[in-house]
């Protein structure tokens, strides 16, 4: 499948993409997410797992203090980050990344960016996020798809 690294995703300020290792075993692999010595790892909340699927758009959402570690363990997603943080040096970018098993980051976000997702393989698709905190309603803001421009049109 290749790399899916499209629209420079860590040039938004404080993203970071890590590549993660996977470890063949007998039987069935091991995929690594994060160690608490990893580069982007900031503390342990909660971790949980979503699922997305096929063709369907989960948009828009920030958060005030979490920080994001996104693995993708199941099908293909198409993470896309939207930085309104005015005294940011990427301010009004956007970044877009597709992360699979064949493409096996984990990427990292820092408050105050805003995230949106897509499935884009043939099944349900699932991502891993490991917060650095609890997920509260109270610290995370929502947007409509339309509120922030962009084309999530995807051609497979």
């Amino acid at each position: 499948m290749g790399m899916y690294l499209n629209s420079d995703i860590s040039k938004i300020d404080g993203v970071m993409l890590s590549p993660l290792k996977v470890i063949k075993v007998s039987g069935g692999d091991v995929f690594r997410a994060i160690k608490n010595d990893d580069s982007g790892y900031c503390g342990f909340g909660e971790a949980y797992f979503s699922t997305v699927h096929s063709g369907a758009v989960k948009a828009w959402k920030r958060h005030r203090k979490m920080s994001l570690n996104l693995v993708v363990p199941s099908g293909r997603i198409r993470f896309v980050v939207y930085d309104d943080r005015q005294n940011s040096g990427s301010y009004g970018g956007f970044g877009e990344i597709i992360l699979s098993i064949d493409n096996y980051y984990r990427l990292t976000l820092p408050p105050m960016l805003w995230v949106g997702f897509q499935g884009v393989s043939d099944h349900t698709s699932m991502l891993l996020n490991i917060a650095n905190i609890q997920h509260r309603e109270s610290e995370a803001e929502r947007k409509e798809l339309n509120e922030i421009n962009y084309d999530w049109e995807f051609v497979r």
